[in-house]
């Protein structure tokens, strides 16, 4: 919708770029999430130190999936083996690597029901973080469409328009985080 006031425009499009991100960044987390299942994006925040240099893993190294519960490391240079087991052990993501002396594996142990449970709690306050995150943007939003009303800048027509666009952007960003967390939610409860 465009708005005859460019600070308004200007406005909603942060309020819904800042939200946007706030869904690209929950999805990021809950691809980090462990699911029972191989993931290589767990490993995502883990750096090693590269000839001085922090440096994730992937950049280090081949990542792949032997098989549906056991991600292979095949580092490039074979010294940076020890370096690599030493970093995951360092970083407790909950399994143990074991080295071949070629390549490094980790196994994904089978997830209990217990587990699976506890993992939908996370899921569900994730999203739930998420919403608060985008409800703070909305009202981030109000207050500055608020501050154009009280300046003069803008009429209350044009106000209510904007805030009714704004209510429209918040909507579809729940929408989106109830999407992610459902699909997530799904994936962590399949056997």
């Amino acid at each position: 919708m465009a708005f005859e006031n460019e600070q308004v425009e200007m406005i909603i499009l942060d309020a819904e770029e800042r939200m946007e991100k706030t869904v690209s960044v929950l999805k990021a987390d809950y691809a980090v999430l462990r699911a029972g299942r191989a993931n290589p994006h767990i490993l995502d925040k883990v750096l090693v130190d590269y000839y001085g240099t922090p440096t994730p893993i992937n950049q280090v190294g081949n990542l792949s999936v032997s098989d549906a519960r056991c991600l292979v490391i095949a580092p490039w240079d074979n010294s940076m083996l020890k370096v690599i087991e030493k970093q995951l052990l360092a970083e407790n993501i909950g399994i143990t690597p074991t080295n071949d002396g070629k390549v490094i594996r980790l196994v994904f142990p089978q997830l209990t029901e217990e587990r699976r449970k506890e993992l939908v709690k996370q899921v569900k306050k994730m999203a739930e973080d998420a919403k608060v995150a985008v409800r703070n943007v909305r009202r981030d939003c109000m207050d500055e469409l608020k501050k154009l009303k009280n300046n003069k800048e803008i009429s209350e027509d044009e106000q209510a328009q904007a805030e009714k666009e704004a209510e429209k952007v918040v909507t579809k960003t729940i929408a989106a985080i109830d999407a992610a967390a459902a699909e997530k939610e799904k994936d962590v409860l399949s056997v």
